[in-house]
């Protein structure tokens, strides 16, 4: 089958190589799945440029999670069992981790519902506790985490301002539904966000990006306002200083969701069923600004690690053969 494999750590563009290899064999407690789309994460980066917390020895396959069939026919969302990814033909997977692909979704749709939308659930609902008529503030709107955030912030019923970057992705952001978009190159965002809340801030801010960002949140987030740490897709993690949490009275949380897969697993498949509904009644539906084959997934997964995307790319197998 083909497979992409990194055999040394670098940028993906560099060190991903489509190659020729055996079918995956699975161990105990894993199935092998035949890979109908493979989302790529902003982790397949980190992963190739051995930065994430999880190190697969090398040389592995990226693609950490899918839209697959089973060989007994069923269609199914998961995360990839390392160092067997899902860019590649067949990936290994955790049968207990196996999810039933929802029927309103494609294939390409279905392998972006996963993560990025169980982390935005967990952390706006368990960790933030977001409640209706609460002002949300999502970083990097247009992105695949922001945009899951964004999609459901307004489900819950939060009025939601995006940050983006760009005029291009400021349409993208408006057309998801935010009710306010900043510009962060065109716009001083602690000056916009005061200005579209009455002076309160938000009560709620998501950031995947740290750096600057989550500096701006610290100067805009209401009172008892609650900032969820998501990642740092900037590249510079913070150092939050503690006597301004204490001064403004807010919280700051610490999202990672593979915790809960360890040490919940129920709670993933509670949280699936409540997206799988979201999903049937179209009140979210996962941006795939990309579909690309097998052959352009090295580029593909180089681009989100620049940030030259909008949205999810998606790698769909066979498409360009």
């Amino acid at each position: 089958m083909l497979a992409w494999r990194v055999h040394r750590n670098g940028e993906p563009g560099e060190v991903m190589r489509l190659e020729e290899v055996d079918r995956p064999v699975p161990g105990d407690g894993q199935v092998k799945v035949l890979v109908r789309a493979a989302n790529i994460n902003f982790p397949d980066a980190l992963l190739c440029r051995g930065q994430y917390q999880i190190r697969p020895p090398l040389p592995f396959t990226p693609g950490v999670e899918i839209c697959g069939e089973t060989a007994d026919g069923r269609r199914v969302i998961t995360t990839v069992a390392l160092p067997h990814g899902g860019l590649a033909e067949y990936a290994l997977a955790d049968a207990a981790g196996l999810l039933p692909a929802p029927e309103a979704l494609d294939d390409a749709g279905a392998a972006a519902l996963h993560i990025g939308y169980q982390t935005g659930w967990f952390g706006l609902h368990r960790r933030a506790g977001l409640r209706s008529g609460e002002t949300l503030l999502v970083h990097a709107a247009a992105g695949g985490v922001g945009s899951a955030a964004v999609q459901l912030g307004k489900a819950a019923g939060a009025t939601v301002i995006g940050v983006v970057g760009g005029a291009e992705k400021a349409r993208t952001a408006r057309e998801l539904g935010c009710d306010v978009v900043i510009d962060r190159r065109a716009d001083d965002v602690v000056a916009a966000v005061k200005e579209a809340t009455g002076g309160r801030g938000a009560d709620v801010v998501y950031d995947p990006v740290g750096g600057d960002a989550y500096t701006q949140s610290t100067k805009c987030v209401a009172f008892e306002g609650r900032i969820v740490v998501v990642g740092f897709a900037s590249g510079q993690i913070p150092a939050p200083s503690l006597n301004h949490a204490l001064v403004k009275n807010y919280s700051v949380l610490g999202l990672h969701w593979g915790l809960y897969a360890a040490k919940e697993p129920a709670s993933i498949a509670d949280c699936h069923e409540r997206l799988t509904e979201l999903a049937a009644r179209g009140a979210i539906e996962p941006l795939v600004s990309e579909r690309v084959g097998m052959k352009g997934a090295a580029d593909a997964v180089q681009r989100v690690a620049d940030g030259a995307t909008t949205g999810r790319v998606v790698v769909v197998p066979g498409s360009d053969q």
